[in-house]
């Protein structure tokens, strides 16, 4: 698989074949390549907790909010779950703002689980202070998104859309999940042209 297909099958996938667990060694080996990728003035602020074991996702999942566009799902039903998590916090004591880091760690670590057959989701909506406590974690580590991980229970697609077509998700009528994407030829800018 070349890069250019790598990243269009890194789709964000939110239904799992939950029986199929992640090893503790690949969940790492995929922090171990978010932690060497680039960091806004090498500053590498990022901290992270891995979960993997049922009594934690357990913990997790119920704090984190699954597909807005999608107004009449509540999430992957049990057995649909995520195998792991990945969360990724700021750590107060090194930088004030994660500038980019997060957005980049997490964008590696999705690639690289592609790349090794699973499927991931990068979620921001989630309820932050209350995970945190439910997790017992220190105060100076601030929540920045969770990443859910598992072996992909959906097919995902791409679909191109002109300018004035809707961006919103959505799935058809056999679960497939289809996901608009402006094309190349409206996202260049060229100098001078007004519109």
């Amino acid at each position: 698989m070349n890069f250019a297909q790598l990243v269009k099958k890194n789709r964000s996938c939110r239904r799992f074949d939950e029986s199929r667990t992640i090893s503790p060694e690949t969940l790492y080996g995929l922090v171990d390549l978010a932690r060497i990728s680039a960091s806004a003035r090498n500053l590498q602020p990022l901290k992270y907790l891995v979960s993997y074991q049922e009594e934690t996702n357990k913990i997790i999942f119920p704090h984190l909010a699954w597909a807005g566009y999608l107004e009449s799902w509540d999430g992957p039903e049990e057995g649909q779950r995520p195998a792991a998590y990945i969360l990724v916090f700021l750590d107060h004591h090194i930088a004030p703002s994660p500038d980019c880091d997060h957005g980049i760690a997490a964008q590696t670590m999705l690639l690289a689980a592609a790349e090794a057959g699973l499927g991931g989701c990068m979620i921001g909506s989630v309820r932050r202070k209350a995970l945190t406590a439910a997790l017992d974690v220190p105060d100076h580590l601030e929540l920045l998104m969770a990443v859910a991980l598992g072996v992909p229970a959906e097919q995902v697609v791409i679909e191109e859309i002109r300018p004035d077509e809707d961006v919103k998700y959505w799935r058809d009528s056999s679960g497939v999940h289809h996901v608009p994407k402006r094309s190349l030829e409206h996202i260049l800018i060229q100098p001078g042209n007004k519109e």
